[in-house]
């Protein structure tokens, strides 16, 4: 597969009650073809963490936005452009972070999490410095991820419920894990 340079085109979800931040790498080539985050049909970031807040998974782009919102998660990627190949990450080079001073200015994040290495790495030596803000390395969601079981990224994302609690306010019992 060819090396290609991509320039990362969506915009950040995000709003003033923002709480936690979640950071993927860079678009892959299905999210790019979807048109929106974490688009690949097998990718479990979207499934996870409608079961983490205790709703149904949003379908359709529109339903994602008002999912994230509603939670209180803002969403978006460490990198603003960087030559890849495919959904490699390991392939990435010549990497521009994006400027989280976008989401952080504007927003009330009390955590940022990175859904996977190669993000949480990224963010470290690009966005750190800047930022002042450690990023909690999550798993990644992805289906090249296949081996850690659902059950595992499920416990693993489970985590960022205590920050999206509004104003003091216990947030809706977390729902069982589908199987």
């Amino acid at each position: 597969m060819k090396t290609e340079k991509v320039i990362h085109e969506f915009e950040p979800v995000f709003d003033a009650s923002s709480r936690v931040l979640m950071l993927g790498t860079m678009p892959s080539p299905k999210s790019r073809e979807a048109g929106f985050y974490y688009g690949h049909p097998r990718n479990r970031f979207w499934r996870v963490l409608a079961d983490v807040c205790g709703e149904e998974i949003p379908a359709a782009k529109e339903d994602k936005i008002a999912f994230a919102l509603r939670n209180h998660i803002a969403v978006w990627d460490v990198l603003a452009g960087c030559e890849i190949r495919g959904a490699d990450d390991s392939s990435i080079r010549n990497p521009v972070p994006n400027d989280m001073a976008r989401i952080l200015g504007h927003a009330d994040i009390k955590a940022i999490f990175a859904t996977g290495t190669k993000a949480a790495g990224l963010y470290k030596r690009y966005c750190y410095p800047k930022t002042g803000i450690e990023a909690v390395c999550l798993p990644s969601t992805s289906p090249a991820n296949c081996r850690m079981s659902y059950e595992e990224l499920y416990k693993a994302y489970a985590v960022i419920s205590s920050y999206l609690q509004d104003k003091g306010k216990a947030q809706a019992s977390v729902r069982d894990v589908r199987s």
